[in-house]
């Protein structure tokens, strides 16, 4: 049964990843970086700006507080396994296309969390929103943002919870020999406590302990290519002359450094994808393209600089071309040429913190999902048991099988959430020009609603009766 589903899924993913994701991902990110006339690059400094603002209020997040909250979910298995597994199927060359994804992605990036931010709406404890609110919201098609809430659901709630504890038993299988089964009965448990408990204070206290995780592992990485920094200019050549089949005799070697490049890329970065939107709409800031800045930044910070060490450290060694190593094992017998066999055990600690926290972090934005589908609380429950099951499955199935039921998810996502921030476009442009004109007046920019030509949608954003007032003078 599980290598006729594994069958399945193979030849859907091969359709949609080797035209369709791939065409609409690079379409859509360099249309976007064209509209926004290469924000990347002129606004860059804004994107580190932004990030020092506080939140105006007690009850909303910071700037900084969501891009802590969006990096959790970003740094993890895609950072260090994903980039291991497009290196082992797509050759050195994959590690080209996953820069130049992230570059063009942090435009689709940018857009969808500049949508979030305008569409979102206010509740008790501060505010909500993402791609199923701007979907229902700004095209009013409640059909779509349904849609996207049942994936989104699927793909993080689920699927991905399984990369996760697939990731930390084959780890620790690794390194300890310990019980896959066994392992994952324990994980299963854990989590099960937290999120039957609803306890979301550890789920804070985990984004940030990821945080830290994240700056550790680069320290490593940064250790690592200080002690082979002469090998550099050849890893650099390596991964360019892998990128067009240079060093490659077979006619497919491009596709595939490509395919998986961009496959990886985006499970790293998630740009593009409609996850972090969830975060971007919960923070308080005083202009939504600010929040979109911090998220395009979030992608750089995610695959240039975090997945780009896990890269190196790869490359740096000949462990990638072992037959047979692909995924967490590969990148724990790479680190361990360089810092000694004790690295595997590091690693596999390193992976279980980072794959807890993002349990954690991938159910609760199922939860969310589920919430702006319906209040019943059966489905939660529903939801909840099935998060568990797919913990314990993903703890003992081939790491391929697991993979590629992600790249499924993911895509499915993809098509639709581009397809939602490509028609609302428009309106995220509107809003760059409005914050660009105040930067050139000097000011710190202020976003109204009525800035937009059709705010029909638009919950938030309203000017106060004194704002109304000067505005009204100014204008006589």
């Amino acid at each position: 049964m599980q290598q006729f589903l594994q069958e399945v899924i193979v030849v859907t993913n091969d359709f949609l990843w080797s035209k369709l994701l791939i065409i609409m991902l690079l379409a859509s990110g360099l249309f976007f970086t064209f509209k926004s006339k290469f924000f990347q690059v002129r606004l860059l400094k804004d994107m580190f700006r932004v990030l020092k603002e506080g939140a105006p209020d007690k009850n909303g997040i910071s700037p900084f507080q969501a891009f802590c909250i969006s990096m959790a979910a970003r740094v993890g298995t895609g950072n260090i396994t994903g980039i291991a597994i497009a290196i082992a199927l797509g050759g050195p060359g994959a590690i080209f296309w996953m820069w130049i994804i992230a570059i063009i992605g942090s435009a689709s990036s940018f857009v969808e969390s500049t949508l979030a931010q305008i569409y979102k709406i206010k509740d008790k404890d501060g505010f909500r929103g993402g791609p199923a609110y701007y979907m229902e919201k700004g095209l009013k098609k409640r059909w779509m943002g349904a849609l996207f809430a049942v994936l989104i659901t699927l793909s993080f709630g689920i699927v991905f919870n399984a990369v996760q504890s697939n990731t930390i038993t084959v780890a620790f299988e690794n390194s300890f020999g310990t019980d896959r089964l066994t392992l994952g009965i324990i994980i299963t448990i854990a989590f099960g406590i937290i999120t039957f408990g609803g306890i979301k204070r550890i789920a804070k206290l985990s984004e940030y302990i990821v945080v830290f995780l994240a700056v550790l592992y680069i320290g490593v990485a940064v250790f690592v290519m200080l002690m082979n920094i002469t090998k550099l200019p050849d890893v650099i050549s390596l991964i360019v002359g892998h990128a067009f089949g240079l060093e490659q005799a077979a006619g497919g070697a491009i596709g595939a450094a490509l395919m998986n490049g961009i496959k990886r890329g985006l499970f790293s970065n998630e740009a593009g994808m409609g996850s972090a939107p969830n975060a971007a709409a919960a923070a308080t800031t005083s202009h939504p393209v600010k929040q979109g800045l911090v998220q395009a930044l979030g992608v750089f910070t995610s695959t240039l600089v975090i997945c780009s060490s896990t890269a190196f450290i790869i490359l740096f060694s000949d462990a990638y071309q072992e037959p047979g190593l692909s995924g967490i094992e590969l990148t724990q017998a790479s680190l361990s040429t360089h810092i000694g066999a004790w690295a595997s055990g590091f690693l596999a600690i390193m992976v279980f913190l980072f794959s807890f926290s993002t349990l954690i972090g991938n159910y609760y934005y199922g939860e969310t999902n589920i919430e702006f589908l319906h209040t019943n609380k059966a489905w939660l429950f529903i939801y909840r048991i099935c998060v568990l099951a797919m913990v314990i499955f993903g703890s003992v199935s081939k790491v391929q099988l697991v993979w590629d039921l992600a790249d499924l998810f993911m895509g499915l996502m993809v098509i639709v959430n581009l397809i939602a921030i490509f028609l609302l476009s428009k309106v995220a442009f509107a809003a760059l020009k409005d914050y660009v004109k105040q930067r050139k007046a000097g000011k710190d920019p202020v976003f109204y609603k009525d800035v937009l030509e059709n705010h029909e949608g638009v919950e938030c954003w309203e000017r106060s009766g004194t704002e109304q007032k000067t505005e009204s003078k100014n204008a006589i």
